[in-house]
């Protein structure tokens, strides 16, 4: 059965052959582009499209769905609900009310900036809302956690405990732990934390998939978690039970580096399966909204210039690993020290550019014959930087030298504005995510959202991230660098094709011959209306090879 596609305002990311007038669609593969009569043509079954625009779905190229997924039974310490510590401590107590003492409470998403009192929450406010219960709360960029008394008790931080390597406690006047826990501190309190069953991890994972299919997302990275293992059998159970988004895994490299048995074999990494393992992550450093982003400026109106995070130890292991497993490294590098860290130190590597893969055979016509199969060689970056908030001139060009790829998240200043004018200035922060500098110095670059570390409500949409990048304004109307915006097209482009190859999809991306049939319908036309308005656009329908599986219908 040959399913034709047309009618529809058609944009395929593939930019020699940026709009069609119509798509054939055969066992989930789009085997042909073209005018709309020969689509009719070959078709037996003709889906009109009445006008709508179709796109690529989005392959949101870093994100930590298991968090988001667990996040969703947790309290979210964010507008509208929770504009101030003081409706931060009475949710925390109305949460203390419903459960036993001792029993754990958790949250995330807590912004600051976004709290009228405009600090850190700590152990002396969350005393007040449970004194005798366990609290934990996340900050939204995932860098921070501040606990209570009773968490600090159990986990045995006193003010004799001494910071960890790569870490902070943050301290009071007169050096007691305050509750606030940076970068590598904050892995102090996990082990003491109750676990949740995996049944419910994967229940969770499931609930999650409806989510980012209606918001079009028909691949994820798992960029790894913020406690020891990995989740590469979480999601195979899930898809048993309907998860259906396609997976590129990667794992903390801190959590398996002296596991001598932990390896990245064929069958774990295949780039034909739904899930596989791409690569694994190192920590570079932290958050611009935290101050622990580690930066060649200090913040504003301070001498902190962030923390660095990994060991040299830690990186010469890594690039050992990745050699003999063949495998991706992830760097978090958000500040330009990290980058630079991370670039310098590649650079000199040699051969450290593409993993070489097998080729994969995707039918590219309505024909079976061999001669008819498309042979296309899968080139992924063997290097991949996240965040890069101010990466600088040399670093970019010894990137696109080398073929090194940068996954940016637009939603960052978008959404956390408050607090990044307060720790960089307003002439400062136009000078961040420069993408039109990156792509025009040749880095290869995608979009992502880095959900749920953002203090944003819905944290894996993909609109209100397109268009800030697109509009180079807060959510507040904060300038933040209108040289650097780029088109729409562009934008989805980095959303689809580029982040499937940096993440390795290779049958993703495109509206092409060949690849598979994972598109989605908008409920308008996102390249014509006013760009402020990109965040008002919906997803009407998505598809996942060449099958309906969401409508807003």
């Amino acid at each position: 059965m040959k399913k034709g596609y047309i009618n529809g305002k058609i944009f395929t990311s593939d930019m020699d052959n940026k709009f069609v007038e119509g798509f054939l669609v055969k066992k989930g593969k789009i085997i042909k582009v073209g005018n709309k009569e020969d689509i009719k043509y070959m078709a037996d079954e003709v889906v009109d499209l009445h006008g709508k625009t179709v796109i690529p779905g989005f392959v949101d190229a870093h994100m930590h769905p298991l968090m988001l997924a667990d996040y969703s039974k947790q309290i979210a310490c964010l507008p509208p609900k929770i504009n101030s510590i003081k409706d931060l401590i009475s949710t925390i107590s109305e949460a203390a009310e419903e459960i036993e003492q001792g029993e754990w409470i958790v949250g995330w998403g807590y912004d600051e900036g976004k709290y009228e009192e405009r600090r850190f929450p700590d152990r002396y406010d969350l005393d007040k809302a449970a004194p005798s219960n366990p609290v934990l709360l996340v900050r939204s960029c995932e860098h921070i956690r501040c606990v209570n008394s009773k968490a600090l008790e159990i986990a045995g931080i006193t003010k004799n405990t001494e910071d960890p390597p790569g870490g902070k406690i943050g301290r009071d006047e007169n050096g007691e732990p305050n509750g606030i826990l940076m970068e590598n501190a904050r892995n102090l309190v996990i082990p003491f934390m109750p676990e949740k069953t995996e049944q419910d991890r994967i229940d969770a994972l499931v609930d999650l998939g409806n989510l980012l299919t209606s918001q079009g997302i028909v691949a994820v990275t798992d960029m790894g978690n913020l406690h020891p293992g990995g989740n590469y059998n979480l999601y195979k159970e899930a898809a048993t039970k309907g998860f259906m988004q396609r997976v590129s895994l990667y794992y903390m490299w801190d959590y398996f580096m002296d596991d001598s048995d932990f390896r990245i074999t064929g069958d774990l990494s295949s780039f034909n399966e739904n899930i596989r393992i791409a690569g694994i992550k190192l920590i570079g450093d932290g958050s611009i909204s935290g101050q622990t982003a580690w930066l060649e400026k200090p913040y504003l109106n301070t001498d902190n210039y962030g923390i660095p995070v990994y060991s040299d130890e830690s990186m010469e292991k890594a690039i050992t690993f990745a050699k003999e497993n063949n495998c991706q490294i992830s760097v978090h590098a958000m500040g330009g020290r990290a980058i630079d860290r991370a670039i310098d130190r590649f650079y000199n590597e040699d051969g450290f550019q593409y993993i070489d893969t097998q080729s994969v055979n995707v039918e590219g016509t309505e024909h079976k014959s061999k001669e008819n199969l498309v042979h296309r060689k899968i080139a992924v970056p063997r290097l991949r930087l996240e965040h890069l908030t101010e990466p600088g001139v040399n670093a970019m060009e010894k990137a696109a030298e080398k073929g090194f790829a940068f996954v940016c998240q637009p939603i960052f200043a978008y959404c956390e504005i408050e607090t990044y004018l307060k720790n960089l200035g307003k002439d400062r922060i136009k000078g961040l995510y420069p993408f039109k500098s990156i792509l025009d110095s040749g880095v290869k670059m995608c979009f992502s959202t880095d959900a749920p570390a953002t203090s944003w409500a819905v944290p894996s949409d993909p609109f209100s991230n397109m268009k800030s990048a697109v509009t180079k304004y807060a959510y507040e109307g904060t300038d933040i660098g209108q040289e650097q915006r780029i088109d729409i097209e562009t934008a989805i482009r980095l959303y689809t094709k580029e982040a499937a190859e940096i993440s390795g999809f290779p049958e993703l991306g495109m509206i092409k011959g060949g690849y598979e049939a994972g598109f989605i319908v908008l409920s308008e036309d996102i390249f014509g209306i006013d760009p402020m308005r990109i965040d008002e656009v919906n997803v009407e329908e998505t598809y996942i090879k060449g099958e309906k599986i969401y409508s807003i219908k």
